[in-house]
């Protein structure tokens, strides 16, 4: 398989272990049956040279090249929450523990539009029927009760599972006041930020780098691969 670009392979490769997690990459079998019956072919062939990739870059990379990747590009949860904490001791920062820790969290994980911010939607339970005898409706009433109970249990499942991997932060985490308890300027705040994201990103630049030299090295980039 052939990637179009270095970037291309650094987010297959990370999404390949998302994959991986949710046990659907154990290719170890197929590999076996591959050498009786042929070439594994199709998605199974893409995704087994995805994790082929994955493996390569995590075993070549430096530990703050690989990790700038995956805070990046990851969508793997676990592994971008260690990755960035990884990150914090190893960017160079001005500024205090707290705002680089918050500087680099917001860095791997930017703001995303309101919309897709997941809300719940909850059921309100209907208006009880009143008894015109002592214990009239009161199955009734217990029965509706329970039954938005369920629906809004179920609608938060839902919700849960649709967002999957993916890290929302609230609001407040990208309000810079909120990162150092000293008050000083919005000036000096956004230049703490500036270097710190800066630095990030050099490691991420110097990492893709690395990544297409070894991948070119085993033939899976396409030629015009800048």
């Amino acid at each position: 398989m052939n990637y179009h670009n270095v970037i291309s392979a650094v987010v297959r490769a990370l999404a390949a272990e998302t994959i991986n997690s949710a046990g659907g990459c154990d290719f170890e079998p197929k590999v076996q049956a591959a050498k009786q019956k042929g070439a594994i072919s199709g998605k199974d062939a893409a995704l087994l040279a995805d994790c082929i990739v994955h493996k390569l870059l995590h075993a070549q990379l430096s530990p703050r090249h690989w990790n700038s990747l995956v805070a990046k590009y990851s969508t793997h949860r676990g592994r971008k929450i260690d990755s960035i904490g990884r990150l914090v001791a190893v960017v160079k920062s001005p500024a205090p523990l707290r705002f680089t820790q918050q500087a680099v969290l917001t860095w791997a994980v930017p703001q995303q539009c309101k919309g897709i911010q997941r809300k719940v939607t909850q059921v309100k339970a209907p208006e009880p029927c009143e008894n015109d005898r002592e214990g009239q409706w009161d199955w009734r009433n217990k029965a509706a009760a329970e039954s938005v109970v369920r629906a809004n249990g179920h609608a938060r499942a839902v919700a849960e599972k649709r967002s999957g991997e993916m890290i929302i932060l609230a609001e407040s985490n990208y309000d810079m006041t909120n990162w150092d308890s000293q008050g000083l300027t919005e000036r000096t705040y956004q230049r703490w930020n500036k270097v710190i994201k800066e630095g990030l990103e050099s490691l991420v630049n110097e990492a893709l780098v690395e990544a297409q030299h070894m991948l070119e090295a085993v033939g899976v980039l396409e030629s015009e691969a800048a």
